[in-house]
């Protein structure tokens, strides 16, 4: 299934009011977008949409996990997902430039994609700093390295190869 139907809601005939629909995200959405830096996953998207005369407004929840690489041992390190957002999608005959926020689409197109959204929001959800919880990592890599203290105070670590 091309991905942009995939993660798309057709609200074209819909009454205005509330409506649900839920997506199921895989490593297809990753591989889809180009990113390297995810390897996999698992989430579920919940949408609650709000469907009005001149915009949807759409209150979105992303549950579940998707793997990268351990900053620490290199291994595959599941990460948690736990999003919140609302988007805006507003009516217009003007083409203007989604910006996180407020997405503006034609009301003759029926249907809104919100691959991107749903991707930005999975890739903004990531922490900085993805390790394995203590006594996750591979130990053999970790073997490989010792910890070097690069400030003297305890704090950010770095690894040297042995």
């Amino acid at each position: 299934m091309e991905t942009a139907k995939k993660y798309s809601i057709v609200f074209q005939g819909l009454k205005n009011g509330v409506h649900e629909f839920g997506f199921k995200v895989d490593k297809g959405l990753f591989e889809a977008e180009g990113n390297g830096e995810i390897k996999g996953g698992d989430c579920d998207v919940r949408v609650r949409m709000d469907k009005t005369e001149t915009m949807l407004e759409l209150t979105v929840g992303i549950r579940g996990e998707v793997v990268v690489e351990c900053d620490r041992c290199l291994e595959d390190c599941p990460v948690p997902i736990d999003y919140e957002g609302v988007l805006a999608v507003k009516f217009s005959d003007e083409v203007r430039d989604y910006d996180g926020e407020i997405m503006w689409i034609s009301r003759a197109e029926g249907e809104v994609d919100l691959t991107q959204y749903i991707y930005e929001s999975i890739v903004l959800s990531l922490p900085y700093r993805r390790v394995h919880p203590d006594g996750g990592c591979n130990p053999d890599m970790l073997a490989r390295f010792t910890i070097a203290d690069t400030q003297g105070d305890g704090g950010d670590e770095t690894y040297e190869e042995k």
